[in-house]
C-alpha cells in the first residue's frame, strides 16, 4: 500500500506542473485520495461486502467530489487532478498511468447488468469534462479532448474530439 501511495504520488507531482511538491501532493489532492479509498472499498466489494462498500463510496464522494463504484477496476497510478464532479462506473476499467481531469465521466448506456462502462487502456489521458458511454475501449496512450462525448472505440495512441468524438490526429 505505502509503494502504491509513494508511486501515485510521484506520478501526479510528474503530471501537474502546479504541484509544489510531494507534501502537497500528498495531502492536497483529493482526487489521489479517493483513488486511495477505493483501493480498500474494491477489496471490500469483492469481498461480498457491497453495501458497506457503497455506503463509504458515497462518504468518499462527500469528501473528495469523486465517485468510484466500488466495483470498478483502477490501474496504478491513476491520477484524477481537480478531481471535483469525476464519476466511474461500476463495471468501468482503468489501466495504469492514465490522468483524468475534473468532470470527467465513464458512464454507461444500458440498464442491463453486464459491462457497461468503458475500458481505459493504459497511459490514457482523459480531458475535463470529457463523457465516455458504453462498453467502449480507449486504447493505450490515446488522448480524450476536452468537453468530448466518445461512444465508439478509440484506437491505441489516436486523440479525438468533439462531440460526438472524432480523430483529430
Amino acid at each position: 500500500m505505502f509503494r502504491r501511495i509513494r508511486e501515485d504520488v510521484r506520478a501526479m507531482a510528474a503530471r501537474d506542473p502546479a504541484a509544489t511538491g510531494r507534501l502537497e501532493v500528498l495531502c492536497c489532492y483529493p482526487g489521489l485520495h479517493a483513488v486511495w479509498a477505493h483501493l480498500l472499498l474494491h477489496r471490500l466489494w469483492t469481498a461480498g461486502f457491497e453495501l458497506t462498500a457503497r455506503l463509504l463510496s458515497n462518504v468518499v464522494r462527500l469528501l473528495t467530489g469523486v465517485e468510484i463504484h466500488p466495483g470498478a477496476t483502477v490501474g496504478e497510478r491513476v491520477t484524477i487532478d481537480h478531481g471535483m464532479g469525476v464519476v466511474i462506473g461500476e463495471t468501468a476499467d482503468i489501466g495504469d498511468d492514465v490522468h483524468l481531469y475534473h468532470g470527467v465521466t465513464l458512464g454507461g448506456d444500458t440498464n442491463e447488468p453486464i459491462k457497461r462502462h468503458p475500458t481505459v487502456e493504459d497511459g490514457v489521458q482523459i480531458g475535463a469534462n470529457a463523457t465516455l458511454l458504453g462498453d467502449i475501449t480507449v486504447g493505450e496512450d490515446a488522448a480524450v479532448g476536452a468537453g468530448s462525448v466518445v461512444t465508439d472505440d478509440v484506437e491505441p495512441g489516436a486523440t479525438v474530439a468533439g462531440i460526438p468524438a472524432e480523430r483529430v490526429d
